[in-house]
């Protein structure tokens, strides 16, 4: 028998007691509790299930190849994790009471955490450090060249760029980015003003940011598939370059993104580079690999300042989408990052 999880219940387990309330509300509608009897088997050592699953009620065993044997009792603080949170699992779980679970999407969980936590990146100034101080009339495209983004770029991406960018004329006033919507376009400010807006619970509007030649805007929503988490409006009149979300993906994301094995990583870590988990706290205390920091994807932008420019950073989760995320934000920075391929999940660490 199942029912749609109680949402006081759901709120309890880790990591979707972080998620903000939207996007708790959809993990909430696609979440079910079973009722089992004693006897039955929720996965057996190898498996490749990708549901995370947890003890609601009653008692589950879980066995590893050597025949050690784990109780979790539902109700405890052990039940709020997640059931051998690994692909492919690396114990087998029976219950051995009647028992209550419940399965949740891996997949689905961690788009719902990348959207969150992306959505929670306060918008800075997009222009790097080295542009402060500039000439109001630098040409924008010279400091688009030198952003520290584009250094990583390679030049045919670079050319390939400017042949498929198209130029749209936008007037003051012209709302080019809502909040809320889905990430379609990544946006470069050839001529123009534009403020970057986000609208609060109580309706009223915060500016966030001034934004000039040269600026760019538009690339978290489409890092993770993410919704917009600002508006962006025209101040003045203007021109705007206007990247597809494709074109963005191939051009410009790929080429800033690299993909280390576990055994890379690990041999980086011993020449003196660091892993650094984006995934919540709650997250990173219950299954964190030793020696790891810990910065969750919302704060990377924030936080960034306190990372050293010198040292090569190896990020992870549990899938790679918020790592991948965490990365290219680094990037844009100037910092060395680097992706753990797979994340957690698939990995035997």
């Amino acid at each position: 028998m199942t029912e749609l999880i109680d949402k006081i219940t759901l709120k309890q387990l880790e990591p979707a007691s972080g998620l903000n309330r939207e996007n708790f509300q959809e993990l909430a509608s696609k979440t079910y509790v079973e009722s089992l009897p004693a006897g039955r088997v929720l996965f057996k050592e190898g498996d490749l299930d990708k549901n995370k699953v947890y003890v609601i009620e009653g008692k589950v065993e879980l066995t590893s190849g050597s025949g050690e044997v784990t109780i979790v009792n539902g109700g405890t603080p052990e039940a709020k994790n997640p059931l051998d949170n690994h692909i492919p699992k690396r114990l087998s779980a029976v219950t051995r009471a009647p028992s209550k679970i419940t399965r949740i999407d891996a997949d689905l969980l961690d788009v719902l955490l990348t959207w969150d936590q992306l959505s929670g990146i306060e918008v800075g100034e997009i222009q790097s450090d080295a542009d402060k101080g500039d000439s109001e009339n630098m040409d924008w495209m010279t400091r688009i060249l030198q952003s520290k983004a584009f250094l990583q770029v390679p030049p045919a991406n670079i050319q390939a760029m400017f042949m498929r960018i198209k130029e749209i004329p936008a007037r003051a006033g012209q709302r080019i980015v809502n909040q809320g919507d889905e990430g379609d376009y990544y946006y470069i400010i050839q001529r123009g003003q534009c403020k970057v807006t986000r609208s609060s619970k109580s309706n009223t509007e915060l500016t966030l940011a001034t934004l000039k030649d040269g600026d760019a805007f538009g690339e978290e929503a489409l890092l993770s598939d993410a919704k917009r988490n600002a508006s962006v409006t025209m101040v003045t009149d203007g021109v705007l370059l206007r990247l597809s979300k494709a074109d963005f993906n191939a051009l410009l994301k790929e080429p800033m993104l690299n993909w280390v094995s576990y055994d890379q990583a690990e041999e980086m870590v011993r020449q003196g580079a660091v892993w650094l988990d984006v995934r919540l706290d709650s997250e990173h205390k219950q299954s964190a690999i030793p020696g790891s920091m810990n910065m969750p994807l919302f704060t990377l932008r924030m936080k960034a300042d306190k990372l050293e420019p010198g040292k090569k950073y190896i990020l992870y989760c549990d899938t790679g989408r918020r790592s991948s995320a965490g990365a290219f934000l680094l990037s844009e920075r100037g910092i060395k990052a680097y992706c753990l391929r797979g994340g957690l999940q698939s990995q035997g660490s």
